[in-house]
């Protein structure tokens, strides 16, 4: 055979690659319960779909050539339920998958061609950080970022073209940890940590002793920080959740979202959906439950299900249209949207706007929770840049009050004057500066009403101010739009976003949110 030396040497260089750190290495990975970066490639793609890139990559310090096989990434091409798209797998069994110039290159180019190309990233983040002495000194440091003058800013920069996913799969520490930061949706799995720098670095440089878990698991970073979207029970749990995401995006933001089949039973129990909501005014309910009857069967994808709990923000499908929604949510804090519930918005709007995603507001909030604690997270300063993205939303933005709506929440819940295509409320809804009860409250001084006719009086001026709350005077000064049959909401979304779907940019966004910062 011709060539015969080199395409064995071809055929070993190829077999020390695909073996990544050795079967020592890779059985202390599934001892942990973890997968190689090869198998997690193989269980996230289709079958025989991936095409990689830099197979043969490895340091470029003297002596390291042979000790690490892909410069411990292996990425390329591939594809997701026949979409295709590119991934980045950091791989723990060379040197922890720690960061060196070649690999940074690799992750930089690929990043760049996700944006170029219109094909999602999706990077399995499991890293030490980065990898020294590799990196160490002012020429190891200035080349890290792949060599070129500005290759660094685009790799640590973000501007929203094409979905870019990451999965928090083990140890995440350094550059996983920026490319979660930048990314649209992150996964992490339960057992994993992510961080800046991990606990070695910590003891060492602050004598701080905390485990992966304390320092960044999966609880803190679900409930607590919001930088993890969903959370994964284990790595197969993961995979599914990255592909459904996915099945809600475009590949890039030139492309509204996939259509999807609607089931069977879909909008059946709208007839009923009034039963969800209580006649006292004050009582708590879960809006997922109304949320359930207005989405097509089983189509609602929370994204920080657990983290700013008084305000939800869910993907889901109306006739097969990908929508996303944001809902008020009464059984928690009454609905008063916090801090961290405007940040979890901010961050869908980013989302829904750069990606053609409709927007549907659900009202049902008393205002913005306020106090010493609020005002020493910035309340007020959020409650603007909430305000300001908002006004550079582009998507057809459907707006709904289902109960009340007091104050400035009103606005930020895409009220009127703030850019809704259709704005309507259920004959159920309350409009006002505040709550009627706390306004009586302030007409009598602040003070509780003691004798009987001071308690009448103050009752007659809640009853009023309730009675001044109504849609229909709203809707009678076309302030608002209409004030719709409950039953018929789910009707009225799909004829509404027919009309604004149906128009010069058919639904594509003009993207005015594609490079606000990213996560918090």
């Amino acid at each position: 055979m011709a060539f015969e030396k080199e395409m064995e040497k071809l055929a070993q260089k190829r077999e020390q690659a695909l073996a990544m750190g050795g079967p020592d290495k890779v059985a202390k990975q599934h001892a942990k319960g973890r997968l190689s970066a090869r198998e997690r490639i193989a269980k996230l793609l289709d079958e025989d779909s991936f095409f990689e890139v830099g197979m043969f990559n490895h340091s470029d310090m003297p002596g390291m050539e042979d000790k690490t096989p892909a410069d411990s990434k292996i990425a390329g091409y591939g594809k997701v339920d026949g979409r295709r798209v590119i991934v980045l797998a950091n791989d723990f069994t060379v040197l922890a998958a720690t960061t060196s110039r070649v690999a940074g290159k690799k992750e930089t180019e690929l990043k760049i061609m996700s944006a170029r190309r219109g094909h999602p990233l999706i990077y399995l983040g499991e890293s030490g950080g980065a990898r020294m002495p590799d990196i160490m000194g002012s020429k190891g440091l200035a080349s890290v970022g792949g060599g070129g003058m500005e290759t660094f800013l685009w790799a640590m920069s973000r501007v929203r073209q094409s979905p870019m996913i990451a999965g928090v799969m083990g140890e995440c520490y350094g550059m996983p940890t920026w490319m979660a930061c930048l990314a649209d949706f992150v996964v992490q799995v339960k057992g994993s940590g992510m961080g800046v720098s991990g606990p070695r670095v910590l003891e060492i440089a602050l004598g701080e002793k905390v485990t992966d878990e304390e320092l960044g698991g999966w609880q803190v970073h679900s409930k607590i920080t919001g930088m993890a979207d969903a959370v994964a029970d284990n790595e197969e749990h993961c995979f599914e959740i990255i592909s459904r995401f996915l099945s809600y995006m475009p590949s890039h933001n030139e492309e509204l979202p996939p259509m999807a089949e609607v089931p069977e039973g879909s909008g059946e129990e709208m007839d009923t959906i009034l039963d969800l909501l209580p006649e006292k005014r004050n009582r708590a309910y879960d809006m997922h439950k109304i949320l359930k009857r207005i989405v097509d069967k089983d189509s609602l994808f929370p994204i920080k299900g657990d983290f700013g709990k008084t305000v939800i923000t869910t993907l889901g499908r109306v006739d097969g249209r990908v929508v996303g929604f944001v809902a008020n949510q009464p059984s928690f804090q009454a609905g008063a949207m916090d801090t961290d519930g405007i940040d979890k918005v901010i961050s869908f709007l980013c989302l829904c706007d750069s990606f053609n995603i409709p927007l549907v507001f659900l009202h049902d909030i008393p205002g913005f929770l306020v106090g010493t604690r609020a005002e020493k997270n910035r309340v007020a300063a959020r409650v603007m840049n909430y305000m300001n993205a908002l006004a550079l939303v582009t998507v057809p933005k459907i707006s709904i009050i289902v109960r009340k709506t007091y104050g400035m929440a009103f606005w930020n819940m895409c009220g009127s004057g703030c850019g809704a295509d259709f704005l309507v409320a259920w004959p159920t809804a309350e409009m006002s500066f505040v709550d009627p009860q706390i306004a009586a409250n302030v007409v009598f001084g602040g003070k509780e009403p003691e004798t009987k006719q001071d308690k009448e009086k103050w009752q007659g001026m809640v009853d009023s101010m309730v009675d001044d709350a109504s849609p229909f005077g709203a809707a009678g000064m076309h302030t608002i739009h209409d004030v719709i049959d409950p039953a018929q909401t789910r009707n009225y979304i799909t004829k509404a976003l027919d009309v604004c779907l149906d128009s010069k940019n058919g639904g594509v966004s003009e993207h005015k949110l594609a490079n606000w910062p990213t996560k918090f």
